[in-house]
């Protein structure tokens, strides 16, 4: 018999790698279980009542304790009781949904956000992780660096939508998340950085994802220094949905 071998046909080397096997495949099965804390199961009411939980099952909840001593299930067995403000195109299931009133408020589509907290994400100190450099003085922008405030503001009609007032920072990752945008009408809407194309020798700033007009429908604060989770991707899908819904040409194929 040979070193290491159970048997004549078995060795410690083939017993190493059959367990390693077992062992991966009941990884996977873990790590696919619990991915599925969030966003299952899926569901779908238009032809009748269809539920989608795949292999392996949903896992059992669990309770997680958060730093502010607050709980969260998951998953969250609660339903999303927001109406879809959309009807299908045809009669198949999965077919498309075209939008019955401001695709861009409704959450439709590009449009559509989850329903997070609506509180502000905090840092470790116990602040609202993101605020406007009006309250959060200790940052500054570089000199080198073009300072948005005061620059004007164009859609992606090239009309001009307002004036920058303010940088909203965030404080763990110090970087800007946001400007901050006094529109023609006088209101105050927050723009992400991302939609934003700084030219500061023209000292103008650049969106192509809405129109002018349409800064004056960007969902607002219910603080004026602090944005909540909620708010967050409130006003992220209405940016994000400008590039299919801002103007009816955008919804329609290029040939």
């Amino acid at each position: 018999m040979n070193t290491g071998a159970v048997t004549g046909y078995i060795d410690v080397a083939q017993i190493a790698l059959y367990a390693f096997w077992i062992f991966f495949a009941g990884l996977i099965i873990y790590l696919r279980r619990e991915d599925k804390r969030e966003g299952y199961p899926l569901e779908s009411d238009r032809f009748g009542r269809v539920r989608v939980e795949g292999f392996p099952s949903m896992p059992a909840p669990k309770i997680y304790r958060l730093a502010d001593g607050s709980t969260v299930k998951a998953p969250r067995l609660e339903h999303d009781l927001r109406p879809i403000l959309a009807r299908p195109t045809g009669t198949y299931l999965g077919s498309p949904l075209q939008p019955t009133g401001d695709p861009m408020l409704d959450a439709v589509g590009p449009a559509a956000y989850a329903e997070r907290a609506d509180f502000p994400e905090m840092t470790y100190a116990g602040l609202p992780l993101i605020a406007p450099m009006r309250v959060a003085a200790e940052f500054t922008v570089d000199p080198s660096d073009p300072d948005p405030r005061g620059m004007e503001v164009q859609g992606a009609d090239h009309e001009s939508a307002g004036t920058v007032q303010d940088i909203w920072v965030d404080r763990a990752e110090p970087q800007i998340r946001y400007l901050e945008v006094a529109t023609l009408r006088g209101r105050r809407v927050l723009l992400p950085i991302t939609f934003a194309k700084i030219n500061g020798r023209k000292r103008r700033i650049a969106v192509k994802s809405i129109l002018a007009a349409q800064f004056e429908t960007v969902p607002g604060l219910a603080s004026p220094d602090q944005v909540t989770l909620l708010e967050e991707d409130r006003i992220t899908a209405y940016y994000s949905s400008g590039h299919l819904y801002a103007t009816p040409a955008r919804a329609e194929p290029f040939l």
